[in-house]
């Protein structure tokens, strides 16, 4: 048996050896371990998107949902709210002016819109969708998902359509309609498209992402984009326009309120893609949006009957039709920005303080909006935009932090607002006044006794 003080030096000598051994391994092999985990670090940060097929789906099916709130949802309603003589050339006025917007929309209006970097008021490029392809990509608001362009393009193309349909309502029964054609192609092209960028374009820079955008003002689906848009640009159309033969002096009650209602519901379903189709996935935002459009529209079917009964009218289907409408529309900027009882509040009050108006104040103003689209729309817009800095408090279910700034946020509300109403009244003033030099704006005195059906297109909504 060998000593123990060999035994422990041969085994303090193999264990330098083993330690020796090792520190040279290490040595060597540190790099490559650092380059491998470098590789895999670098490889975790570069997301790379993906095309969601879910995603795709429900913004084709949202898309869709949007088209039928024009054709037949939005002639409906017009259609049914006017007098029978006037009928067709309402549903004409809207699925031609719609059709028009969509070819503008591909030609151009997505380029100005969306089409890249160029200004805070207005992108330049894609023009006739020049690099867009099958498989050329939008981003949607997660990291790391995207749709295809062409889906994104048919989504926005629907909104463009829709919001020059809308105008329509403050012009009918007097408006030529070749005029209407001229107006929508300056609009589109100097209102619509440049709001649009403002309103929802990111740039690359804070200089090249949209003004409103870059303030960080609200809009989920379009209060300022589609609803003030449209709402002021009617108004000012109204007045240009003049007075309908006969108004506040004959009846003119709306000849179908049977084919109103229908309207208003294509309208209500359609508006579930209006607004959770802006959260341009299919997921909780998307759900949100959801649950608000049903509740904040309740609220405003009911609290426009209540507010018709506490002025000493009764309610009335054509009240509840219009409450639902000053409901969708003021909780379009605050779909994905607001609980569900934030939600109901805003329908609410956009509700009576709309149906205040087109009751009380607007006959006194004497302005004839025909069918009340600056006073739900306009109005409705305004108070929704608003009202979405006072939907995100925690406090009523909305998605702000413990420290929002309501303050600081209803000030930037203000101010988009203010650039909304002023640049559709200026821009819409300008369009309608190249329709008139072009084509003039009213139809003959004798044709609009007639009716625009068969003075502007030689045939009748009913031939009995």
């Amino acid at each position: 048996m060998k000593p123990l003080h060999k035994i422990g030096a041969v085994v303090g000598t193999t264990a330098l050896s083993v330690f020796t051994a090792a520190q040279a391994w290490a040595a060597t092999a540190a790099p490559a371990v650092a380059e491998v985990t470098e590789t895999v670090t670098e490889a975790a940060a570069e997301v790379v998107p993906v095309v969601d097929k879910g995603d795709t789906a429900w913004m084709i099916m949202a898309t869709v949902l949007v088209m039928a709130m024009i054709v037949p949802g939005l002639a409906l309603f017009y259609g049914g709210l006017v007098r029978t003589k006037n009928m067709l050339s309402v549903l004409t006025q809207v699925i031609a002016v719609a059709s028009l917007a969509m070819i503008i929309w591909v030609m151009y209006g997505y380029g100005l819109a969306f089409g890249g970097d160029a200004n805070q008021f207005i992108s330049t490029g894609k023009f006739f969708l020049a690099g867009v392809t099958a498989d050329s990509t939008a981003a949607t608001f997660s990291e790391g998902f995207q749709i295809p362009e062409f889906v994104f393009i048919a989504f926005q193309m629907t909104f463009a359509a829709i919001t020059v349909a809308l105008v329509i309502g403050g012009l009918v029964e007097r408006m030529k309609f070749s005029a209407l054609m001229v107006f929508a192609i300056v609009w589109l092209t100097i209102v619509y498209f440049p709001i649009a960028h403002m309103v929802w374009y990111a740039g690359a820079t804070p200089e090249t992402t949209g003004l409103l955008f870059d303030w960080g003002a609200l809009d989920f689906a379009g209060g300022t984009v589609v609803h003030i848009n449209a709402g002021i640009s009617a108004l000012v159309g109204a007045i240009i326009l003049g007075k309908r033969l006969g108004y506040q002096k004959d009846v003119m009650a709306p000849h179908s309120l049977t084919m109103t209602l229908i309207g208003t519901g294509l309208l209500w379903v359609g508006w579930f893609g209006f607004n959770a189709g802006s959260a341009l996935e299919a997921n909780g935002s998307a759900g949100l949006a959801l649950i608000n459009t049903f509740v904040a529209t309740a609220a405003g079917v009911l609290f426009w009957m209540l507010t018709e009964k506490a002025i000493g009218h009764q309610g009335s289907l054509l009240g509840a039709c219009s409450g639902a409408i000053a409901g969708l529309v003021a909780v379009t900027p605050a779909a994905g920005n607001s609980g569900p009882f934030g939600a109901i509040l805003l329908g609410a009050v956009t509700a009576v303080i709309c149906c205040l108006f087109v009751m009380k104040a607007k006959p006194k103003l004497g302005i004839d909006d025909s069918l009340d689209a600056f006073g739900i729309h306009g109005l409705g817009g305004i108070v929704g935009s608003i009202g979405t800095a006072v939907t995100m408090l925690p406090a009523l279910g909305g998605p702000g932090a413990e420290d929002y700034d309501l303050g600081g946020q209803l000030v930037i509300q203000i101010m988009a607002v203010g650039v909304a109403i002023v640049w559709a009244g200026v821009g819409s003033a300008i369009a309608f006044s190249v329709a008139k030099l072009v084509t003039g704006l009213r139809v003959p005195e004798e044709v609009e006794r007639e009716g625009l059906d068969l003075g502007e297109h030689g045939e009748r909504a009913y031939n009995y």
